[in-house]
């Protein structure tokens, strides 16, 4: 499993800045950072080096923030690569909680998922999925 810092945010300017800038006056390295948002409020997932420290902060600077632990599994980039594992979860009546998805340099993709069951990474695992762990993420 993967640490990933979620921040959740209200949709009003000035917000994100704060949310990232608190982060980066703690000298914590971001790595990666998706935003889904609503008319309302948005959360943002981060990767970042010490996920634990930076919810901390966030929450003492009036922020909801918390570690979620996700999957990220490396899949070729290229047609049906995101298809074939989606599949193989639905299949395996996994319950995909949510999912984003970046492309890297060496061809291929990481899919980030937030999957909810049991032996989740093992049954990744045992269908020959490349399963990402949590410091080669931030080596991406």
């Amino acid at each position: 499993m993967v640490s990933q810092l979620s921040i959740f945010l209200q949709n009003e300017k000035g917000h994100l800045s704060k949310a990232v800038s608190t982060i980066a006056d703690a000298n914590i390295n971001m790595h990666a950072l998706y935003l889904a948002d609503t008319q309302d409020f948005g959360v943002a997932r981060v990767f970042c080096d010490t996920p634990d420290v930076a919810a901390k902060l966030l929450t003492d600077a009036g922020f909801k923030a918390s570690v979620t632990p996700v999957v990220a599994v490396r899949i070729p980039n290229e047609p049906g690569g995101l298809a074939r594992l989606l599949r193989f979860c639905d299949d395996s009546d996994m319950n995909i909680e949510y999912a984003y998805c970046f492309a890297v340099k060496d061809e291929s993709a990481i899919d980030v998922l937030k999957i909810n069951g049991e032996d989740v990474e093992q049954k990744l695992r045992d269908a020959n999925f490349d399963i990402v762990e949590h410091g080669e993420i931030y080596a991406i």
